[in-house]
């Protein structure tokens, strides 16, 4: 399957992002492999920073050093699917300025909710970030779930370690692993690879 086939966005309608950098992994899966889900932030505002791009992309450096920190040696993204993580982003546009208003996170959430349901089988969902856990949270609460909010307000780091649930899976508020700036602090860091750990541990 390729999930890019599945999700697309018609009307476009959020003015604070890229439309031109909208992305949905093009990789082949199975999606009955998939035992875990990693939800970043959005798209990078260069193309070849993404996951699923040829050579060695920023967010293929940093999300392999998240998960190398967690104890898994894995050198790329195509090896971090091969252990059953599928990495996607909640916004599917890149941004035109370091934050992402609501609505637009709410709109994107429409697609998000249609990726989530291609893959069965998760058992663990990491939310690195505000925004990912914005998106769990406005799918969770609208209509087209009727379930509650996932994860309470807070500071995450103050929330993190609690048991929260979506869809039957374990959600994991962390914190954002892609990009040039989540390397940098070491106390996110350690938490990040305590939050992949603990996801693993459900698998």
């Amino acid at each position: 399957m390729r999930v890019k086939t599945k999700i697309s966005c018609d009307a476009f309608p959020c003015k604070d992002v890229e439309h031109a950098g909208f992305v949905v992994p093009g990789i082949d899966i199975n999606p009955s492999r998939i035992s875990i889900l990693m939800i970043s932030e959005a798209t990078p505002a260069n193309p070849g920073d993404y996951y699923f791009v040829r050579g060695n992309p920023l967010f293929q450096q940093t999300t392999a050093q998240a998960f190398n920190d967690a104890g898994a040696k894995v050198p790329s993204m195509k090896d971090i699917l091969e252990l059953g993580v599928y990495v996607t982003t909640a916004v599917k546009c890149s941004k035109k300025a370091y934050a992402i208003g609501l609505s637009t996170i709410d709109e994107c959430s429409r697609l998000l909710k249609r990726e989530i349901a291609l893959f069965p089988k998760v058992r663990a969902i990491l939310l690195m970030g505000d925004v990912a856990i914005r998106a769990i949270n406005t799918i969770a609460k609208r209509k087209r779930r009727g379930e509650a909010r996932v994860i309470p307000s807070g500071s995450t780091y103050k929330i993190r370690g609690g048991h929260f649930t979506f869809q039957g899976a374990r959600a994991f508020p962390s914190y954002l692993q892609a990009g040039p700036s989540c390397l940098i602090e070491k106390s996110k860091r350690k938490m990040i690879s305590q939050d992949i750990f603990a996801a693993f541990s459900l698998v």
